[in-house]
């Protein structure tokens, strides 16, 4: 059984801390998937176990083993790369050997393994080509296959799909996933791309600023975000916010509406009203009427989008633009007033100083 396990990880490039403090524990055969922005620490938490980078501080177990001392090539992990990183000179069967024929293993067991990961991959066809005959798929999956070959203890993946097309990313998401677990090897993947994140991964970390902000099940996250960063960051589109205050027990006011959010007071643990707080909703929670009901928010068409199976409906609420979907039977008219309603259970509340959720 083979898991990861950073403790207390920092790296530092200058002034800037690229990882802070981060720690995580990747179980055997469990996919992980670290989400953020650019810039989050995502890709140089997956070097420093990769070995490509140094930390400053703390500890990196593959197994029961410290590793941060070790050099890469001794860390027993497989690393596909954003650019497939293929060698041009060499075809599709040299290129997934490569790594088997730097340990010095037999040509007959390299044939062999060789044979066995093509059929995995579907690409036995193709084991003559050279990189520059295959298509960005194909090159994706003789890297996958360059780094299967090896039977490593995990695979490191930082963004492999994003040079693909959206209809083969797609495709490629659910392979990816499936290989892994036929597999069964532990694996870190690294994705700015919150679809990539909440469909493949059993455990996502989201990142931010070099600190994990938030780990649990993608659909954990998404129902019960920690702070407004995550909140905002897993959803397409992403939550509304509309800031507010609790200007009496359980009631919230914005500039152009007020709104009863049951336990309220509890959550904001104040005596005194004014607390500065912001309103969240997915678009998906929210519902639209062209007469007023109960409940109700008044809001102006600012703009649809029509999807085929739904329409993304552009709201103005006061100074606020809000996005709520609604079937394509329900007709909009740019300018038109309209009202929404939001499912009361599926309303968020954060503290606006801390950015903590509340509700």
């Amino acid at each position: 059984m083979t898991s990861v396990r950073l403790e207390n990880l920092v790296k530092r490039f200058g002034s800037v801390t690229a990882v802070d403090n981060l720690s995580l524990e990747i179980p055997d055969k469990e996919f992980l998937v670290l989400l953020g922005p650019s810039g989050c620490g995502k890709t140089t938490a997956l070097r420093c176990v990769a070995g490509l980078e140094t930390p400053d501080s703390g500890s990196i177990y593959i197994g029961e083993r410290v590793v941060n001392e070790l050099a890469p090539k001794d860390r027993d992990v497989a690393m596909v790369f954003q650019s497939y990183a293929l060698y041009p000179h060499m075809n599709v069967r040299d290129n997934i050997a490569f790594p088997l024929k730097m340990r010095q293993i037999g040509k007959d067991e390299i044939n062999e393994k060789v044979t066995k990961v093509a059929g995995l991959l579907r690409i036995s066809e193709l084991l003559d080509r050279k990189p520059k005959q295959l298509s960005g798929g194909q090159a994706q999956r003789v890297a996958l296959g360059r780094a299967i070959v090896r039977e490593p203890k995990a695979f490191l993946m930082d963004e492999p799909l994003s040079n693909l097309d959206a209809k083969l990313r797609m495709y490629m998401r659910a392979e990816l996933k499936r290989l892994q677990k036929d597999l069964g090897i532990t694996t870190i993947y690294v994705t700015h791309d919150q679809a990539e994140a909440m469909t493949m991964g059993d455990q996502v970390a989201v990142m931010n600023r070099g600190q994990l902000q938030q780990l649990a099940s993608a659909e954990e996250i998404y129902s019960n975000p920690r702070n407004l960063f995550v909140a905002g960051f897993l959803g397409s589109p992403p939550m509304n916010f509309i800031e507010c205050t609790m200007k009496q027990a359980d009631t919230i006011q914005s500039e152009t509406f007020s709104m009863r959010v049951p336990g309220l007071s509890d959550a904001v643990s104040k005596e005194e009203t004014d607390c500065k707080l912001i309103l969240g909703f997915r678009p998906e929670d929210a519902s639209l009427h062209h007469e007023a009901v109960a409940r109700g928010i008044e809001a102006e068409v600012y703009m649809y989008e029509p999807l085929g199976s739904e329409v993304i409906a552009d709201l103005k609420i006061g100074q606020d633009l809000v996005k709520a979907k609604s079937s394509p039977d329900f007709k909009l008219k740019i300018g038109e007033r309209l009202w929404v309603t939001v499912d009361e259970d599926a309303i968020h509340i954060f503290d606006k100083a801390t950015s903590e959720t509340l509700i």
